[in-house]
């Protein structure tokens, strides 16, 4: 393409038999395009902003960005807790830029969410902007408004788990690389480097997905010699070093007494955690991850395979699109198939399409942990495949070559029924949406062929009602899925931990659908089945924040009181407790996502007790898992530990250190069963036997509280407190 900007213009051709007139210039953009990337964006900020207050955030990253104010340790490791005992399991960086932003703005939902839609909205304009300067301003508006509509995006931009920021990272990593291809500059592909190893930083090796895509285009479309391509690849790859792992170096280099335990890992170090949990143990199950064939991965987003993208739980949140963009990104392919070896065209066709593929086939078959909310990696490929990909056929089918005039009414055609399907799945939700979308569906694709040779002014409009019509049937669907998390009162979402668009419908984690209800819906929800019939609870409730919202809790699954390993309630809903047996619901006076995590009530007597008896202690009380220990630690706003992390598998809690922290003061109170993930079942036993035999334990009459829901929660030992001092150190 050519441009007044490009040092290096270079022709826009497809083909040697089909060429289609070449994009509109940046610096000759038509009137209307910047007003509608306006508009799309304002769309989205509604959409991601609305009603966000009511809406139950992460408390496991809510605690660890609030423990990031309060200490510039915590803050840098990623710390849980401002006392610094255990980190979150990812790399730090999305919460430094939460934590940053609430330092200066003080704590809150607003401020703390801030940075994440600002990178939502800014992952949509640098979308738009790279499509455009190849295929043009409505290529550009069609993947600016499919990425801002894209269900499980939207979900995902209105919590505070890292993706929002990783996929910004990456499509700016990914932007500034075709950016090189076209300029033949290094500084963009040095710039690509360190994006991308900054998404390293926010989800480890999930940043680095896309990299195989961005390293074959640069080496195949650049136009520089190979010499010179080696060279300025050498320097990118010293740069990705540098940038991506800069942190775990860093962490390393602190002595394993001076800093947290690395949550995830088996070791306490961040290399671990790189290489297991946060690494092959994903694709591969196991290392906290569950299992293959079925294992961790089943629990939130159906079983494994290449067509996990289209079940029950996922289709719903991100497959819409992703049949016309494959079907475009082939079209485009051969349509290109003649162009030369550094045609623009085929180099962005072969990114997004590098992207998409590679994301689609590590996410269908990752045997390890799969949240639904991951496949909003997804959504900028399908964007933009769908944008180029739709004005490239659009323009074959204008062209007169009849071997190209039914690909684009078939890939309409495709998409429209594929939607029917996926909105007949939600049984009893908006059942006039799915024949609307069939009617205008064949009304556009019989348009389509009927006006396709148009020339008259009247068959000229009638074609572009046609393609309206075609725009709005493929886009209903997920635009209704995607508003419901802004807007609806019920449907869809569970909360912080999980969060989805759209109706239930499906078998998840939290029950069918994987929408409401189990880990901490926004709105309470029944209690879903877990891997093996064990019925699960319902999610606690909204935790308040300075904005005062909350949510309300579950009820308990179908089975009643059942238990979590080690004994401890089930999370959230009735059953659940927090410390020392409160009643039902989630915690009071949380913070931001009180609603999403295990966990069940905070009984406020109790944790006035333990803050009155707390003597000088660095942790108000150490509990099994990080869910509870994020709770308390918003609802008390002091440091709490987390003995075996987010998955109760973490060796973060030995009897040394318990003994070592009882001796120095640090810590008077743990919570023995309770809600939650397990606990690494030796030292847990090892650990429980110890204090029961050496501590004292506290009782419901001790801090006021009286019936029988606190009374038998102590004498079943579900939930015990136990008081250690010095003396009771051996």
């Amino acid at each position: 393409m050519t441009s007044a900007t490009d040092p290096h213009p270079r022709p826009a051709t497809v083909s040697a038999d089909w060429a289609p007139p070449a994009p509109t210039p940046p610096d000759r953009a038509p009137r209307w395009s910047l007003p509608v990337l306006l508009a799309i964006l304002a769309l989205a900020g509604v959409l991601y902003g609305w009603n966000l207050s009511g809406s139950g955030l992460n408390s496991f990253y809510s605690a660890a960005v609030y423990s990031g104010t309060q200490s510039w340790k915590a803050w840098f490791f990623g710390s849980l807790d401002a006392g610094n005992f255990l980190t979150v399991d990812k790399p730090p960086f999305a919460l430094m830029v939460m934590g940053l932003s609430c330092r200066v703005l003080g704590f809150g939902t607003w401020q703390m969410m801030a940075p994440e839609i600002a990178a939502a909205l800014g992952t949509i304009w640098i979308l738009h902007t790279s499509v455009k300067r190849v295929f043009g301003h409505v290529a550009a508006a069609i993947a600016a408004l499919v990425l801002a509509l894209t269900p499980i995006t939207v979900a995902i931009n209105r919590d505070n788990n890292p993706d929002t920021i990783l996929v910004l990272l990456m499509v700016g990593g990914a932007a500034l690389a075709l950016r090189a291809v076209r300029t033949d500059r290094l500084l963009p592909l040095i710039g690509s480097a360190v994006l991308f190893g900054l998404a390293f930083n926010t989800k480890m090796l999930q940043g680095w997905i896309a990299l195989p895509a961005v390293f074959a285009v640069y080496v195949y479309a650049s136009r520089l010699g190979w010499r010179k391509k080696a060279v300025n690849l050498a320097l990118a790859a010293v740069t990705l070093a540098v940038s991506s792992f800069w942190w775990a170096t860093a962490v390393s280099l602190v002595p394993a007494d001076d800093r947290p335990y690395i949550g995830g890992s088996t070791d306490g170090s961040a290399w671990n955690l790189i290489m297991g949990y946060n690494g092959l143990g994903r694709v591969l199950g196991g290392e906290g991850n569950g299992g293959g064939g079925g294992g961790g991965g089943a629990t939130f987003a159906g079983s494994a395979g290449i067509g996990r993208m289209f079940n029950d739980i996922l289709g719903g949140q991100i497959s819409w699109l992703i049949p016309f963009s494959f079907l475009a990104l082939v079209a485009g392919l051969l349509l290109c198939g003649r162009a030369p070896r550094t045609d623009l065209p085929r180099a962005a066709l072969v990114l997004w399409g590098g992207w998409l593929v590679l994301h689609y086939l590590t996410f269908a078959m990752a045997e390890g942990t799969m949240h639904p909310y991951y496949t909003t990696a997804l959504a900028p490929g399908i964007a933009a495949l769908t944008g180029a990909g739709g004005v490239l056929l659009w323009r074959a089918f204008r062209g007169g070559d009849a071997r190209w005039s039914w690909v684009l009414p078939a890939g309409l055609a495709v998409t429209g029924l594929w939607a029917i399907v996926l909105l007949r799945r939600a049984t009893g939700w908006n059942t006039w949406l799915w024949p609307v979308v069939g009617v205008l569906t064949v009304l556009a694709v019989v348009g389509l062929f009927v006006f396709r040779t148009a020339g008259s002014g009247t068959r000229l409009r009638l074609l572009g009602v046609s393609v309206a019509a075609a725009v709005v049937a493929a886009l209903a669907g997920p635009t209704a899925y995607a508003a419901s998390p802004a807007f609806a009162t019920t449907g869809g979402g569970m909360g912080g931990t999980n969060p989805t668009a759209g109706p239930s419908t499906g078998g998840g984690m939290g029950g069918p659908g994987g929408g409401r209800g189990g880990f901490g819906g926004r709105n309470g929800g029944p209690g879903g089945e877990l891997p093996g019939g064990t019925q699960q609870a319902g999610g606690p409730a909204g935790g308040e924040f300075p904005d005062g919202n909350g949510g309300n809790g579950g009820n308990s699954g179908n089975s009643g009181n059942s238990e979590l390993p080690q004994g401890g309630g089930a999370p959230g809903g009735t059953t659940g407790e927090l410390p020392g047996g409160g009643t039902s619901g989630g915690p009071s006076g949380g913070g931001p996502g009180g609603g999403g995590g295990v966990g069940g009530s905070v009984d406020s007597a109790l944790v006035s007790y333990l803050e009155k008896h707390q003597d000088g202690a660095t942790w108000l009380l150490a509990v099994s898992n990080s869910q509870s220990a994020g709770q308390l630690i918003l609802s008390t706003h002091e440091p709490v530990i987390s003995m075996w992390g987010f998955t109760g598998t973490d060796r973060a809690m030995t009897l040394a250190r318990l003994k070592e922290l009882v001796k120095k003061g640090e810590l008077h109170y743990i919570q023995l069963g309770g809600g939650g993930m397990g606990g690494n079942s030796s030292l847990n036993q090892e650990i429980t036997s110890w204090v029961q035999k050496n501590g004292t334990a506290v009782k419901a009459s001790d801090y006021g509280t009286s019936g029988s829901s606190a009374q038998s929660a102590q004498s079943s030992g579900t939930s015990t407190i136990y008081r250690l001092d010095a003396s009771d150190v051996g």
